[in-house]
């Protein structure tokens, strides 16, 4: 079977859109927020004869991808890790345009630096011979393992990926054949457990199985499916744009208003008005109205049901049932800028605690806020020096974390929590920091809540388990309202530019043709 994500680049694109607004008399799509998963969708309704609106909360696009600009200084809130690209290229080639005419998407070498407590590290690449002298500095007899690892995850890629990724998951028949695919992955057991069947040391088993900490989910509770990941990255590298995710959040956006397309900034939305079981629309929280055939939302999809649709509208999404999902950990970040540059530090930095396997149990089981904590340290400015000011260097540090069920005051917390955070940057990869600090800023839990309306401050919506993946977790198409539809980290497929990116895929296959609704 032909894969459904073949790159752009590696075949012949989409049809281009030759008319790039959509006609008079167009069904009309509302889409709520403008991350990367919102603004896909737009896109690709667009393409499809949508009139299509977005309405953005912030005062700028991105949703979790919003940049902040302070003291001359560019800092992404959220995603930094650019994989998949040929997602990205396909949503311009919809729009007759060429993704390389627009972005300057730079390969990362290596993908991440891992460092251990004791100091040591492993540089994790897209280069085979390089991959392995890693495995085999640290265990020679670990290497006929890691390269029965890498054909497992291979399958999981086949299965997970290219064959289930887009599938929207809409009814019962969905899940019924994607369970052949399941069994062959035994994807019942955790990421973890599949890796320590083939590798015994304790290091080696922590590089291959951290990759759900990226979408939200611990490594010993996450299906094996998300090995998958390993393959994605080996195939089509790590990338990071130059001027940061930002600049694919303004391409995506120019894309739109080439289309006729706004994105309205400012524009929270209160309500889902929805009329005899249908979604007609959205009330402002400004109390305007506005009317449409479909909606669609890119919030976070407890959020958007708990808050923006009334219960009587909701039999499948109850608050109960809301309320007993088990939710993703949340993010503790930290924005700074120094004075002087630290040469020495990769783009991108795992620094890993004294602990890890007890680490996530506090957070993700215990919802337990503990003293110690790993790290994901991100330097931009070590490939683009356009994100800070000459000489100088930009960084952002982020610490998983509990969600708000750990009952955290984080008023009250984040300068104490952001403190030892930099005692510890300082104290391994980053001496004398403080006297180098020249700005600074954190997001926490709160805000994830406050500002993202995220339910209850999780990060990633519903943690990635294998009874909140797939046809469990909250469909495309919702379940409740006709008319209503879901893209983003917290529908199918889940978190991650590629996970959000492939939900406004699997969209497509659930939407009303336009000529059904005109």
């Amino acid at each position: 079977m032909k894969s459904f994500f073949t790159p752009v680049s590696g075949g012949a694109p989409p049809a281009a859109s030759t008319d790039r607004r959509a006609p008079k008399g167009a069904p009309k799509a509302i889409v709520i927020g403008s991350g990367f998963g919102g603004l896909a969708a737009a896109i690709r309704l667009s393409c499809r004869g949508y009139h299509v609106e977005v309405f953005e909360k912030l005062d700028g696009p991105g949703g979790r991808a919003y940049v902040w600009k302070q003291d001359g200084f560019t800092f992404d809130a959220g995603p930094t890790i650019v994989t998949a690209p040929f997602m990205l290229e396909e949503l311009w080639a919809l729009c007759g345009r060429k993704f390389a005419d627009d972005i300057d998407l730079r390969p990362m070498d290596p993908f991440y630096r891992i460092r251990f407590d004791d100091g040591s590290w492993f540089d994790y690449s897209g280069d085979e011979e390089h991959m392995r002298r890693e495995v085999a500095r640290f265990s020679p007899d670990d290497l006929p393992g890691y390269e029965n690892f890498l054909k497992e995850a291979a399958n999981c890629y086949k299965l997970g990926f290219e064959e289930l990724g887009a599938t929207a998951f809409d009814g019962i028949g969905d899940l019924l054949a994607a369970v052949p695919s399941l069994t062959k992955m035994r994807g019942w057991r955790s990421i973890y457990r599949m890796v320590a069947g083939h590798l015994r040391h304790p290091k080696l088993r922590i590089v291959m199985s951290f990759h759900p900490l990226l979408i939200g989910g611990n490594p010993f509770s996450v299906t094996c499916v998300y090995s998958l990941i390993n393959t994605l990255e080996r195939r089509f590298g790590v990338h990071w744009a130059m001027g940061g995710t930002g600049a694919l959040i303004r391409g995506m956006v120019g894309l739109l208003a080439e289309r006729g397309v706004a994105v309205r900034c400012n524009a929270e939305v209160r309500r889902i008005t929805v009329d005899n079981g249908r979604a007609t629309g959205i009330e402002l929280a400004d109390g305007s109205l506005h009317r449409a055939d479909i909606v669609v939302s890119n919030a976070d999809t407890a959020w958007t049901y708990r808050h923006l649709v009334e219960p009587q509208h909701r039999r499948h999404w109850t608050d109960k049932r809301i309320e007993r999902g088990r939710y993703s950990m949340s993010l503790f970040v930290w924005y700074f800028g120094t004075k002087k540059r630290f040469d020495g530090v990769p783009h991108h930095m795992m620094l890993l605690g004294p602990r890890y396997e007890g680490l996530l149990t506090d957070i993700f089981k215990r919802q337990h806020l503990a003293d110690d904590f790993s790290l994901y340290l991100h330097r931009p400015t070590a490939t683009d020096p356009s994100m800070a000011p000459e000489g100088c260097d930009a960084f952002y540090v982020l610490s998983p974390v509990p969600h708000l069920g750990s009952g955290t005051d984080w008023a009250a917390h984040a300068e104490t929590y952001r403190r030892a955070i930099e005692a510890r940057l300082e104290a391994t990869v980053l001496p004398g920091l403080r006297e180098q600090i020249v700005t600074s800023r954190v997001t926490t839990p709160q805000d994830f809540h406050d500002r993202l309306l995220s339910f209850k401050g999780a990060a990633f919506g519903l943690e990635p388990l294998l009874l909140q993946s797939a046809w469990f977790r909250p469909h495309n198409r919702s379940e409740d309202v006709q008319g209503l539809f879901m893209v983003g980290a917290s529908t199918h497929p889940g978190a991650g530019v590629p996970g959000v990116l492939m939900s406004a895929k699997a969209l497509e296959t659930v939407v009303p043709h336009v000529s059904s609704l005109a």
